[in-house]
């Protein structure tokens, strides 16, 4: 049904701020959990890096302009993203008055084969613990996802998704600590983690260093990430 637009409406009468959509990846590289950024190609903060986004247009959900924009600026597409949070100081962009709708995702380092599109220069992985000089307020940003992430990786099973398909439980622990930035108590991470069953034994091993070949899990398909049934760590 379509609603009737008041008679005495004046849409001139209003400001009418841009809005714009950030999204920001996280990978777990070796034992760092890493951003992928760009390079800005054009003024304002042309040759700093930034988190990929653009202009939403007029015509398009949100959740299409970040895909499109992740697409267009990376080359990154097929990958789960969720909204994070809306960030709208009055002076973030020098340009005019904007928001910011950021988005989020999780992926494997390998799954990821990125190149800078026509509003990038470069593209490139950062270590969250070592960014570079970063455009607008995009350090705020990162600085929200990363304690959103850790929030997530507490309650949920979020964590399972920068994972490779199979994973053993010391290569689990390891990404768990890397992104909290502490260390976990190897017996009660493994009685937690195997008890919270989100986890599935697949039958197969792998060899993790010189002892025994440790089992390979996989998340189970019907884990639910957002249930908060009870705390995993620490």
């Amino acid at each position: 049904m379509t609603a009737n637009i008041p008679h005495n409406y004046d849409p001139s009468r209003y400001d009418r701020p841009s809005v714009t959509v950030d999204v920001v990846i996280f990978s777990l590289i070796g034992n760092d959990l890493q951003v992928l950024l760009i390079k800005r190609k054009f003024a304002p903060y042309a040759d700093m890096w930034a988190i990929p986004g653009g202009f939403v247009h007029i015509d398009e959900s949100l959740e299409d302009a970040a895909a499109r924009e992740l697409a267009e600026e990376t080359g990154v597409t097929d990958v789960y993203i969720e909204q994070l949070y809306t960030f709208g100081d009055p002076q973030r962009d020098p340009r005019t008055r904007v928001i910011t709708i950021a988005y989020f995702a999780l992926v494997p380092h390998d799954v990821v084969h990125h190149q800078p599109g026509d509003d990038a220069a470069e593209t490139g992985w950062f270590s969250m613990f070592d960014l570079p000089l970063l455009a607008f307020d995009h350090r705020e940003i990162l600085g929200y996802a990363l304690t959103r992430l850790r929030y997530k990786l507490e309650y949920t099973a979020v964590g399972l998704r920068l994972l490779p398909d199979m994973f053993t439980l010391s290569e689990l622990q390891r990404a768990y600590e890397t992104i909290l930035g502490e260390q976990l108590d190897k017996r009660n991470f493994r009685r937690k983690i195997l008890t919270s069953e989100i986890l599935e034994d697949t039958g197969k091993k792998k060899r993790d260093g010189e002892g025994r070949p440790a089992k390979l899990y996989t998340y189970r398909d019907d884990a639910v990430a957002e249930v908060k049934t009870r705390r995993l760590f620490p």
